[in-house]
């Protein structure tokens, strides 16, 4: 009797069921049958009885990936962001919805202007910037990340998408040397590491194993360092009224907003994400 895709679909939810809720394993599932297949989800009922025969193989060489904890971003080598698809591999931390909530947030507050001038400071796939620089009128995007590998696959979404970036290779704790006189940007905008080793404990294999550490976690005694860095360099790189954006520790959100507010950021507001915690800091430059 044929395999069909019903039989395929019970297989993961069997394998993985330890490393997933059920609802989760149908979502991976599904996104796997439409790369592979070119099967919708919304017409999968339609075809979960015929035969998958000619896939399977291929299939269960992606649920033995999956089984040892690799995201399924990472088998397929993308991931969606803010209706687009970015390009995202081992090197690349795999783009989140609060990080969409964060460009929308500046979205909605630059939608009426033009010109803007932006920096995104840890772009990894360059999911932030690209967006910015497609949304927000003539506007006039930067890009850093201290990773030569994750700048290679943000330019590749950049030119993907068509949108000119900018890009610089530099560690932002020598911001000094990336600049040699102020820029007067209008947004400076960051999701730096903000994970503490405590917190590990929390997270999921697939991340531990297969995201890279130096985009996620930062030392227990230092776990503002980025902000404080990246602070430093909004006050000098920022325009009179410019804008900082974080995305931050839901843990840390009052420490980090004391830290923006001792250094002479005015109006800051702290945003809670869709899941209800503190994800999120807008202040801005006096």
């Amino acid at each position: 009797m044929a395999t069909t895709w019903k039989d395929i679909e019970l297989r993961y939810q069997q394998h993985l069921a330890t490393l997933y809720p059920a609802g989760e394993i149908k979502a991976i599932f599904l996104l796997i049958v439409e790369e592979i297949a070119g099967i919708k989800s919304s017409k999968y009922i339609l075809e979960k009885t015929k035969s998958a025969e000619i896939y399977e193989e291929k299939l269960n060489v992606i649920l033995e990936e999956l089984y040892s904890g690799k995201p399924v971003q990472h088998i397929l080598g993308k991931a969606d962001f803010y209706g687009e698809v970015f390009e995202v591999n081992s090197h690349t931390l795999i783009p989140r919805p609060e990080t969409e909530e964060l460009v929308h947030l500046i979205l909605q507050d630059y939608k009426n202007k033009s010109a803007v001038k932006v920096i995104d400071i840890g772009t990894g796939t360059g999911c932030i910037p690209v967006t910015l620089q497609k949304h927000l009128k003539e506007s006039n995007v930067w890009a850093v990340d201290i990773s030569p590998e994750a700048i290679e696959v943000a330019k590749r979404n950049a030119a993907k998408l068509n949108q000119p970036v900018q890009f610089i290779l530099a560690d932002i704790l020598e911001w000094e040397f990336m600049f040699s006189e102020p820029q007067g940007f209008d947004i400076v905008v960051s999701n730096p590491p903000y994970i503490t080793p405590k917190e590990m404990q929390e997270m999921h294999a697939n991340v531990l194993n297969h995201e890279p550490h130096t985009a996620l976690f930062v030392e227990e005694s230092a776990p503002l360092l980025f902000y404080d860095y990246i602070t430093d360099f909004a006050l000098y790189h920022l325009k009179q009224d410019g804008s900082l954006y974080f995305e931050i520790n839901q843990y840390l959100s009052l420490e980090t907003a004391d830290l923006i507010r001792k250094k002479g950021f005015a109006d800051l507001e702290i945003f809670k994400d869709i899941n209800g915690v503190d994800r999120m800091i807008r202040a801005r430059r006096l």
